[in-house]
């Protein structure tokens, strides 16, 4: 039988996502009561600026503050769209603090303390959701901590961040420079005013922080995920992805290592082949790719943010506190039992695309070979260019001479077998200091393969 005596809601912020929660929930009482087993009532909105008109938002449920809504003692579950760390670390802890659990779609809270706020709610008694943290709509997060709950993760690559990979989409797509590529995606709303936070990979750091702690169970944080934006990808590298029948994503990436003693978490531009599954996310759409021991590889694939797309996983997760309010019980709280440590990017082990710029005359390639044999690096594939004559040569390591042509520049672009990310680093050290070297012009790793 249905309780009547309503679960009371509390809601931080109503910008775009906040006023879709709100929507949903004053326009889907009857079914959202009968999934959780129970009505539910929005007891109290907090936002910043109360005479702002929010269309389908109750003006007599605004507050500005946050603070006296969450210590009611009547509030049963919090929901968290502010983000930022302070002043919503404060509330979050307040809120376990009398009684309330927490849905949160804050992903550098949860990267930066999420050990301490899940502690916190275990004290308390209460739960901790983030599903919407980290893929928009995309159900992952459930999926890693309670479906593959019995299996060994071994791997997760990802684009969870939708500007970027339209940015990357659109000069992949149209041979557009990174400049024109984000003017775009600022004019058609995917990208904010203040780029930064995305095209740094600030924002995939973050999500990356929260997969691999959940993926490996282990505690990581935005602190130990080594970080690449995009800025400075070229229409050059696109074009050169595409010759290697490749193309560019910017992506989040959490290994175990092959002996099981460590994990790494990484953000960073990278070539994958276009008959990656990956390679084939268009637009502003996010996915991510896991593989297990058992499962074997799966796919998680859709909009990764958006008001719409964000309330639907705030209130999956909102149903899910609410019946174990019912139930008097918790759902899963963190799980770091394994402890491991987060091993340095230098021990990154992948592929590598290196051009260069060079003195157009004999001999370079020679110089240019010994310097990655010295540091252990072995070249797969080697292609040189005259930047007079437009035409290249892909030509194998053995096969390599020096350049043909003098007088002139070159651009020779190396491709690699397998190395440590410390190896290809004093790779590149040595090879800046080559006379017949001008300029290393970009660096790129190749995964997925």
């Amino acid at each position: 039988m249905m309780r009547t005596r309503p679960l009371k809601v509390a809601l931080l912020g109503c910008g775009v996502v906040g006023s879709e929660v709100t929507r949903i929930i004053t326009t889907q009482t009857a079914d959202l009561a009968a999934r959780i087993g129970a009505p539910i009532e929005l007891a109290g909105i907090a936002v910043r600026r109360p005479n702002r008109v929010r269309e389908g938002v109750p003006q007599e449920l605004l507050t500005t503050d946050a603070t006296a809504l969450v210590k009611r003692g009547d509030i049963d579950v919090v929901i968290e769209v502010i983000g930022g760390i302070e002043p919503v670390r404060t509330l979050i802890t307040t809120a376990f603090e009398h009684g309330a659990s927490v849905v949160s779609a804050n992903k550098a809270l949860l990267a930066a303390d999420g050990a301490s706020l899940h502690a916190k709610a275990v004290e308390h008694g209460v739960d901790l959701y983030y599903e919407a943290a980290v893929a928009g709509a995309i159900p992952l997060i459930r999926p890693l901590r309670e479906s593959l709950a019995g299996d060994k993760v071994n791997r997760v690559l990802g684009i969870v961040n939708g500007t970027t990979n339209f940015i990357l989409d659109k000069m992949d797509s149209t041979g557009a420079g990174y400049s024109e590529a984000l003017d775009e995606a600022t004019g058609l709303g995917y990208a904010e005013a203040d780029p930064t936070a995305d095209v740094e990979g600030f924002d995939a750091a973050a999500k990356a922080a929260i997969l691999a702690g959940i993926a490996f169970h282990t505690r990581v944080t935005i602190d130990d995920v080594h970080r690449e934006g995009l800025t400075e990808v070229t229409a050059a590298d696109i074009a050169s992805a595409k010759k290697m029948g490749c193309t560019v994503k910017l992506l989040a990436i959490c290994e175990r290592a092959r002996d099981g003693r460590s994990v790494t978490a990484r953000v960073h531009p990278a070539m994958i082949p276009l008959s990656h599954p990956l390679a084939s996310v268009r637009g502003a759409y996010n996915a991510v790719f896991v593989e297990a021991e058992a499962a074997g590889q799966l796919m998680f694939y859709g909009p990764g943010a958006g008001g719409a797309p964000t309330a639907s996983a705030v209130l999956g997760d909102l149903v899910a506190a609410c019946r174990n309010k019912l139930a008097a019980t918790t759902g899963a709280g963190e799980s770091a039992y394994t402890q491991l440590p987060v091993s340095p990017m230098g021990d990154v082990v992948t592929r590598y695309h290196i051009s260069l710029d060079v003195a157009d005359k004999p001999g370079v390639l020679a110089q240019v070979a010994t310097v990655f044999a010295e540091h252990d690096v072995s070249i797969d594939t080697v292609r040189q260019q005259g930047r007079n004559q437009g035409s290249g040569d892909d030509v194998a390591f053995e096969q390599g001479g020096g350049g043909r042509r003098e007088g002139g520049e070159a651009s020779l672009v190396v491709v690699t077998h397998r190395a440590p990310d410390a190896a290809l680093s004093a790779t590149v050290s040595s090879l800046r200091k080559l006379d017949t070297v001008r300029g290393v012009a970009s660096i790129m790793r190749v995964e997925g393969e």
